[in-house]
């Protein structure tokens, strides 16, 4: 076991949650010309503390090494692309946001989400840690400072005059290692009537429907309600609404606020309602966690029985989707070339790379409609949908798969 301790409340850790064995890291995508040279694994465990419930990974390297040149650009999904525009222009309306208030997001990618801010000409900043992604995100008209967010960079921001009146956060929780100065920093740049949104996949999801392969060192965390409330209330921070979203496989997105102004917030009945649902599947309870573990070999050996049938059978077998969740799977159940040809994926970022772990090419999608596969093996499941409707695998007779939460043969 491990004797180190809980990033967010110092407790010891010393309940498992998963143990993955040791992998690469999701998204050290390989060059070609590096395909010599044997990837870097780390062990990929994950525990839970016993006192303040938070789920957490062990942390093999630095968030300088996983972010400062990131693969992941979030313009290339049009569902999550889609889901920004829905949220920005909700956040307009309920929040009473105008061309005077100041948006500000943390994380903020390619500015997928903020250019919906700047078509309303509302005051926009993006702080994203990845400079490759961050320059995208200018070249688009998005205002963006490339650095990690904590206390020091919300001191900075506040003094400029970028207090926040909607401070947002999307997927980007469960990535940082000092969880406590990170929410400092929320609490340290929002306005005192200004309000804080974050998503994030959540834990109880992850457990129901054994999504283990969105483990990744990337990120440090598997976030509940219950946790998420424990951190925010050691900064002065309150939860006044939840809802509770289809994407990643079931995620929450937490409305927030300063303690101290929070007689002007109704709290929502969701959030009782959310408090239920994790105390009901036993997220209350330390000891329940360590069954998580055994659920997901039946996955593993599912996939694993289907792929050597296929290949028994003479059958090819593509995948889709250079995804960091789908590295995880691949590399877990070690599935490499040999059952599988290549990887197809929108990115161009990612494309004429290598898989880490598996050593899978990845091409763009018009490579499957080149080479005919039998199968198309569907890694990102979230966005399995969109993919299905995106290719036309039935004109030459291919099937599409799902491995998670179990083994599903789609058309």
């Amino acid at each position: 076991m491990t004797t180190h301790a809980c990033r967010s409340c110092s407790s010891p850790l010393k309940q498992l949650f998963a143990d993955l064995g040791a992998t690469p890291l999701a998204n050290s995508y390989v060059k070609p010309e590096l395909a010599d040279r044997p990837d870097p694994v780390y062990p990929l465990r994950v525990f839970v503390c016993s006192e303040c419930l938070l789920v957490q990974a062990d942390a093999f390297a630095s968030p300088e090494d996983i972010f400062s040149d990131y693969a992941y650009f979030s313009s290339f999904s049009d569902s999550w692309v889609e889901h920004a525009r829905r949220f920005a222009i909700g956040a307009i309306e309920r929040f009473g946001l105008t061309t005077a208030s100041q948006v500000v997001e943390v994380a903020s990618n390619d500015g997928y989400l903020l250019r919906h801010f700047v078509e309303r000409e509302i005051p926009v900043l993006g702080v994203e840690p990845a400079r490759n992604v961050a320059d995208v995100a200018r070249a688009a008209g998005v205002p963006t400072e490339c650095r990690f967010f904590g206390r020091e960079a919300a001191a900075d921001l506040k003094a400029r005059g970028h207090a926040a009146d909607l401070l947002i956060g999307n997927n980007v929780l469960a990535h940082v290692p000092d969880i406590n100065d990170f929410v400092a920093g929320l609490a340290m740049l929002l306005k005192p009537e200004g309000a804080i949104s974050l998503e994030f996949p959540h834990l109880l999801q992850l457990i129901r429907n054994v999504q283990f392969d969105t483990i990744y060192h990337e990120h440090f965390y598997y976030l509940s309600l219950l946790a998420v409330e424990s951190v925010f209330s050691r900064h002065g921070l309150m939860v006044f609404d939840v809802e509770e979203l289809p994407t990643h496989g079931g995620s929450l997105r937490v409305s927030a606020c300063i303690e101290e102004g929070s007689s002007t917030r109704r709290i929502s009945e969701r959030v009782a309602k959310v408090r239920d649902d994790e105390a009901n599947a036993k997220l209350t309870d330390v000891d329940s966690y360590a069954a998580f573990q055994g659920t997901i070999l039946p996955v593993r050996d599912g996939l694993l029985t289907f792929l050597r049938q296929a290949k028994l059978e003479g059958k090819t077998v593509a995948a889709y989707g250079a995804a960091a969740k789908g590295n995880t799977l691949l590399n877990f159940c070690g599935i490499g070339t040999d059952l599988i040809e290549y990887v197809v994926d929108r990115s161009p970022h990612k494309q004429g790379h290598l898989l880490p772990g598996s050593r899978l090419p990845i091409f763009s999608p018009d490579k499957l409609a080149e080479t005919r596969p039998d199968y198309v093996l569907i890694l990102p499941w979230n966005i399995a949908s969109e993919i299905v409707s995106s290719i036309d695998a039935a004109s030459w007779g291919g099937r599409f798969v799902v491995a998670i939460p179990h083994l599903q043969v789609i058309g």
